[in-house]
């Protein structure tokens, strides 16, 4: 018996030591499999230096001239960090109760709810802190197996603790909520204007509960997709935050009640203010950043370095152009849709030798073989047949309307053919003494026309529009005087080697008038008259003045003829040369950015326009005085202050422009300290009202800037627009109020004399 007992005393001894042994190895292992873990045998931890400046990828912010966001620059992660004070009490009191009860009690581990995890086997939550869930969203990818996710979860054990050595809570707290995932919104900032269009400081608590509840699932939670399974883990963490003590039980009735309300404000590319500009900016940053690393050696990348970029851009004037714009293409859409019905025939036109107009037949066919889809068709089919089976076969297509995108089945040559007969515009204001851009309006629509036609790449011919510059230069060489009277006849230019050029007019004109009746009602014969008195060698002079007003002097050709604007120019060089005809003849160069900052405020480079003395004072104040003639009565523009809401004596002035066959309508408008310039036509010039009636730059360019007007006008808190037009210091040699000019329109009868018609060269 004595021998059995110490038998089984000797077994006892050896299994508690057996324990001891296997609970010292477990420790021993453990802490060798920590250790290299820690020295990243099984992939490298992070730095210390990077557990103090842990990095993300941050959008870069656009900023309006007000402070607004107009926009954000990101590729994968539309991230914006937040600052702790902006983050409410309530929001941070329910991140806390939903995720990490203890969380001001721990040092990065929760050893109560670890051991909870493990043997409720995960099913009442995972057991990960709010700092070990930092940790995987600062420096961890997913895990791609079983294996991998147990490593990955050593891994953020040893970086919350240090972590939580390195940060106070509340310096954890913030970057929690700026680094956890929304779907395709990184941080708070950016999930509470993207479900509730708020900012983070404005979320109140059923709000809040919403975005702490997605934590836990961002789809299956997500507020917009499954509202259903959102309310109900909205209310899961406002009875955490009721448990915890954070609401009573009255404030967790009445918030639990409540439906759940959304605002979203879905964000990319082609939606909120100014689409084309945001796009034309993120081209011009690719180059700056370039030319930034050349010239300091230090590289940005503009989607994840959170770079602050500060425009020039006017929210209010901003919304006007895209008001404006809006309101009248759609009425002009119209207007080409009916024309177009009433002559029973697709509105594509070329010219014969003879220069008249001709319907082409042939153009949608010639236009399909430009598409990305006829190209990869010809890649795939050798023969003629297929390609063309495939190119009428019909497909589910979506459409752009004004009435709202289509979604249909057609053809895509027939969606061609209904695409190339939408009208495009392109519009820009912008001060001239500062030569700050204030709105920029690429296109009508960016998600389904991207190309933007403001830029200087961007050129159509701009008819009589560049008629001014002429008069700039006879004027400013004392060739003419503003009420000189002269002959509307036919003339002869003479260039080059015995050259000779003569032009027509587009309707019947008086025998003569002054020259401020010659730019009023666009007559071409007077302009060519001008360009006469300037000599054999008209075409460089000119180009030197337009050159000298911010236009490129590459497009001009050798031709007396470009007086009446037969060359390519674009919307943003057009705004900018009448801006010199305001700014007393210094050209002021448009800018679009004051300056940019890294993501911690540092000023990286700031921006200032270039200047020019194009013009003398008293010569541009004279073109002042003779483009505000265009928009009175008899003018080409009268129809402006006919037609639109604007002060009777506010000092406005305009020029029309149209071009051959109606294939580019132009209007440049002036104001003391607000110039603006607008195009509108197809896409392709073979595609045109047939009429001057509505092709002409009155009716199809006009209109937007006079809607525009009207409402910078209505409010009186934009003081741009306003004011009379700077006259030089002294008196002035030049006779404004011409008698011989007041007889001979009183003579014309018709106030609207060659409105209608417009100028064509």
């Amino acid at each position: 018996m004595a021998q059995k007992k110490t038998k089984t005393k000797s077994f006892n001894t050896k299994f508690i030591s057996f324990l001891w042994k296997s609970f010292a190895s477990l420790v021993v292992l453990t802490i060798l499999f920590l250790s290299s873990i820690k020295i990243g045998l099984w992939g490298k931890l992070p730095e210390t230096t990077e557990l103090e400046n842990p990095k993300t990828k941050l959008a870069s912010e656009i900023y309006a001239n007000n402070g607004d966001i107009l926009g954000k620059i990101f590729y994968q992660e539309n991230r914006t960090n937040s600052k702790f004070e902006d983050i409410p009490n309530h929001l941070k009191e329910a991140l806390v109760a939903t995720e990490d009860e203890r969380f001001k009690n721990h040092s990065g581990i929760d050893g109560r709810a670890l051991i909870r995890a493990i043997s409720r086997l995960g099913k009442d939550g995972g057991g990960s802190t709010i700092t070990q869930q930092l940790a995987k969203n600062l420096f961890h990818r997913e895990a791609i197996s079983k294996t991998n996710r147990i490593i990955q979860k050593f891994k953020e054990w040893i970086l919350a603790i240090q972590i939580e050595k390195r940060y106070t809570k509340n310096e954890i707290i913030l970057m929690y909520f700026n680094t956890v995932p929304y779907g395709n919104s990184y941080g708070i900032k950016s999930a509470a204007k993207t479900y509730f269009n708020k900012n983070t400081r404005d979320l109140n608590i059923e709000e809040a509960a919403v975005l702490v509840g997605m934590l836990k699932a961002n789809t299956t939670y997500n507020p917009i997709r499954n509202p259903n399974n959102s309310l109900k883990r909205r209310n899961v963490v406002l009875s955490q935050m009721l448990k915890n003590d954070y609401l009573n039980k009255t404030e967790y009735d009445s918030l639990k009640a409540l439906p759940l309300k959304t605002n979203h404000n879905f964000i990319d590319h082609n939606t909120g203010m100014a689409t084309y500009f945001r796009s034309y900016l993120s081209q011009w940053l690719k180059s700056w950043t370039r030319s930034y690393a050349k010239e300091t050696g230090v590289k940005y990348n503009m989607y994840d370095d959170g770079l602050k970029i500060y425009t020039t851009i006017d929210p209010k004037l901003q919304a006007f152009a895209e008001s404006a714009v809006s309101n009248h293409m759609a009425k002009l859409q119209e207007q080409f849709w009916n024309e177009t019905k009433r002559r029973k025939r697709d509105p594509w036109y070329s010219e014969d030798s003879q220069g008249n107009q001709v319907y082409d037949p042939a153009y949608p066919n010639r236009m399909i073989k430009r598409s990305h889809r006829y190209r990869s068709l010809k890649k795939k089919y050798s023969d003629n047949d297929s390609i063309d089976y495939y190119l009428n076969l019909p497909i589910r297509t979506k459409l752009f309307s004004w009435n709202g995108e289509i979604d249909t089945v057609i053809s895509p040559l027939d969606s061609l053919k209904y695409t190339k007969q939408i009208l495009h515009t392109g519009f820009m204001s912008f001060e001239p003494q500062t030569g700050h851009i204030k709105a920029w309006v690429g296109g009508i629509n960016h998600k389904y026309f991207q190309y933007d036609h403001v830029n200087k790449k961007s050129t159509r011919q701009v008819g009589s529009t560049f008629k001014p510059l002429v008069y700039a230069r006879g004027l400013d060489d004392n060739k003419l005087k503003p009420c000189e009277i002269e002959s509307t006849g036919p003339v002869i230019v003479a260039y080059g080697n015995g050259k000779e050029w003569s032009p027509s007019n587009s309707s019947k004109v008086p025998e003569t008038v002054t020259f401020y009746e010659g730019l009023q009602k666009s007559i071409n014969t007077v302009t060519a008259r001008v360009m006469k008195r300037l000599g054999p060698n008209s075409a460089e002079i000119v180009k030197q003045t337009a050159s000298k007003m911010g236009i490129d002097n590459s497009k001009f050709e050798p031709y007396p003829s470009i007086c009446l604007g037969t060359m390519d120019i674009s919307v943003f060089e057009m705004v900018s040369a009448y801006g010199t005809f305001v700014n007393q003849g210094t050209w002021v160069e448009p800018i679009f950015i004051t300056k940019i900052e890294d993501k911690n405020g540092n000023v990286l480079a700031e921006f200032t326009p270039k200047k020019d003395e194009a013009l003398r004072k008293q010569t541009a104040y004279t073109l002042c005085k003779m483009l505000e003639k265009v928009t009175m009565p008899g003018g080409t523009a009268s129809r402006l202050r006919r037609n639109y809401s604007l002060p009777s004596k506010v000092a406005i002035g305009g020029k029309t422009g149209t071009t051959q066959n109606n294939s580019d309508g132009w209007f440049m408008g002036i104001t003391p300290n607000l110039v603006s310039g607008c195009w509108v036509g197809a896409e392709e010039r073979n595609v045109h009202f047939s009429n001057t009636r509505y092709g002409q730059g009155a009716n199809m360019a006009l209109p937007i800037f006079g809607h525009f007007m009207e409402q910078v006008y209505s409010d009186n808190s934009i003081q741009l627009g306003r004011g009379d037009f700077l006259s030089p210091d002294g008196s002035i040699p030049v006779e404004f109020d011409c008698q011989e000019y007041d007889s001979l329109e009183n003579s014309l009868g018709n106030p609207d004399f060659n409105e209608i018609q417009d100028e064509l060269f």
